[in-house]
């Protein structure tokens, strides 16, 4: 699967994806296929603060429960509740599919973030 270009990807395999000073969070595809069926998408509450490389929620599926990492810090502006009926949209269109919406606090972007080139790479 290509990864898009237009957003940047951690370590830990979440994507992000800046619009002005708002950014989409969500997790790879790589990310999915190696969870398996989610079944369930715990997320903040509008208003909590998120920090870069902190965890923000978890994802369970049929084989594990891993934790969701933050990429940016802010606060969370929207949470995307579809997810709480419909865990498995992760799985389905994980690039379209965002979990959280973060106002970006502090100066740019992490800079351990990876373009799509430097994630695909660290994949193998």
């Amino acid at each position: 699967m290509a990864y898009p270009d237009d957003r940047k990807y951690t370590k830990d395999h979440e994507w992000v994806r800046l619009s002005g000073d708002v950014a989409e969070v969500g997790i790879t595809d790589f990310a999915q296929q190696q969870l398996g069926d989610v079944v369930y998408v715990e997320l903040p509450d509008v208003g909590s603060r998120v920090t870069a490389g902190q965890s923000f929620g978890s994802i369970e599926s049929v084989k594990a429960v891993s934790e969701l990492f933050a990429p940016v810090n802010g606060e969370v502006a929207e949470v995307n509740e579809a997810l709480k009926s419909h865990p498995e949209a992760v799985n389905k269109d994980p690039h379209s599919t965002w979990m959280i919406k973060v106002r970006v606090s502090g100066p740019g972007e992490p800079a351990d973030l990876l373009d799509s080139a430097q994630y695909q790479g660290m994949l193998g």
